[in-house]
């Protein structure tokens, strides 16, 4: 019933999502007097609607994104009747229409901090001065393990206690070579039976070295064999790397963390082609990559499982991972993205002013008929592209537990 609810909220999370997306072209374009003719959440046949003023309102039956139809988008605009030229949103200064374009833009970045900001100060977000170095959590004896890798009853001082490495110190090094974390310090000491190792760990900000003798004990291998392995008798200390916020040290806090998961999703979205051959690999049985791309069905998934296991703050940070997704992708400077149009504004500006520099009058505003081969060839590669991610993630989704 958990897993049910929280794919229902996650699917509801990307409609408000979209909604509030379309509302900022909205919004911002009524702000600047241009006409808008329709507000629909999802494409195709119209499901339910209402119109008031100049605007119908309405539902569409694929759920898979919506538009905002402004009146005069471009000079081409078929449909534009004589009352709506003087609302025709060609017609006006080009820092209005860009900053329409912009405008869904500018509502998932906000939405998307807010959200961040919101869990800083219930949850906690990833601390940035947290201190992610090995640190020794407790001394422990050595032990030898059956072939279940359970361990067995011991005594006394382990190896490193014995050598004087105490709760607190930081692991540095072993044998000269830096220790990124306890999982490299196992793999290398295990390989290390009976052998002195030198290891180099800081204590109340000094750094010093000392020598330890390492224990032979019983370790299953991964055949199930026991077969003599190193031990160093230590218990990392669990990472403290959320912190949680009040609500004036959220905002640094939270611009912080969403200005790295603004330039992850960058990268993101720069290996995004990469990663469409695998996805398709995935239908026909290959492991599904869990940092690959997800449609909203596969989200809406992981978004179930997450609040399955009460993991509401994960929730809450994937829905804003969502929101800055949305915001950057719409920025990719081709059609039919926010992007596309903003950068053909850019483009008449820029070839104006060098009209100018020439003595040349204004060229008015681009034909965009002659976009419309690239616009109809990305439009048809994304709704390709987003099937087959519907389809992996129906057969064989991305799953986080289990």
């Amino acid at each position: 019933m958990a897993n049910i609810l929280g794919i229902a909220l996650f699917a509801l999370g990307i409609g408000i999502t979209i909604a509030l997306h379309e509302a900022g072209h909205m919004l911002t374009a009524r702000a600047f007097g241009m006409r808008v003719r329709r507000y629909f959440i999802g494409f195709g046949p119209k499901l339910v609607g209402f119109t008031r003023g100049h605007t119908e309102y309405g539902l569409a039956a694929l759920p898979v994104g919506g538009f905002c139809d402004i009146a005069g988008m471009t000079p081409q605009d078929e449909f534009l009747t004589e009352e709506e030229k003087p609302h025709a949103m060609y017609t006006k200064p080009w820092w209005q229409r860009i900053a329409v374009l912009s405008g869904g833009v500018a509502v998932n970045l906000v939405l998307g901090f807010l959200i961040l900001f919101i869990v800083a100060q219930t949850a906690g977000l990833p601390d940035p001065k947290a201190d992610y170095r090995p640190r020794v959590g407790e001394t422990v004896c050595s032990a030898d393990a059956d072939a279940a890798g359970n361990l067995e009853p011991c005594q006394g001082d382990g190896p490193a206690a014995a050598a004087g490495v105490r709760p607190g110190d930081v692991i540095l090094t072993l044998n000269g070579e830096e220790v990124p974390d306890f999982t490299a310090l196992r793999d290398e000491v295990i390989q290390l039976p009976g052998k002195t190792v030198e290891l180099g760990i800081e204590r109340d900000g000094q750094s010093r070295t000392v020598e330890v003798q390492l224990d032979t004990v019983l370790r299953p291998n991964p055949q199930g064999e026991l077969v003599e392995a190193g031990s160093i008798g230590l218990v990392n200390q669990p990472l403290d790397t959320v912190r949680q916020y009040g609500f004036w040290e959220a905002w640094p806090a939270t611009w912080h963390y969403s200005w790295n998961m603004l330039e992850a999703t960058v990268e993101g979205i720069k290996q995004f082609p990469a990663k469409i051959p695998g996805v398709v690999a995935s239908i026909f049985g290959a492991e599904r990559d869990e940092q690959g791309p997800m449609s909203v069905v596969g989200a809406s998934r992981v978004g179930g499982e997450l609040v399955e296991n009460n993991l509401w703050a994960a929730f809450f940070m994937m829905l804003a991972t969502l929101n800055f997704f949305l915001a950057l992708f719409n920025l990719i400077p081709l059609p039919p993205f926010d992007g596309g149009h903003i950068a053909v504004v850019i483009y008449e500006k820029i070839r104006d002013f060098f009209r100018r520099m020439a003595g040349k009058q204004p060229a008015g505003p681009a034909d965009y008929t002659k976009l419309m081969p690239v616009t109809y060839a990305i439009a048809a590669a994304l709704l390709a592209v987003g099937a087959v991610i519907i389809i992996a993630d129906v057969v064989n989704p991305i799953r986080l537990f289990g």
